[in-house]
């Protein structure tokens, strides 16, 4: 269940921490209210993704997903930006 999404990040095959890295980077690049969709293979990402949002001021995470591309299981971070 794919949700709308303004910007995509795809950082498939990237380890800790370099996910969150990228998309707070990419975050910044966004108006306030747009969503970034990040495509992550790293499982450790999901708590990741999860922690920045309960630290973060600026944005919020809207959901978490799991989807399968390529054979290779992916998470799928929804985030928007709050401010």
């Amino acid at each position: 269940m794919a949700l709308p999404f303004d910007k995509e990040l795809d950082v498939r095959g990237a380890k800790c921490p370099v996910p969150v890295v990228k998309a707070r980077q990419a975050v910044n690049e966004l108006q306030v209210g747009q969503v970034l969709r990040v495509l992550a293979t790293d499982p450790g990402s999901v708590n990741d993704f999860k922690g920045w949002a309960q630290v973060a001021k600026n944005i919020e995470l809207v959901a978490q997903e799991t989807e399968t591309m390529d054979g290779q299981t992916v998470y799928v971070h929804y985030v928007k930006r709050m401010a």
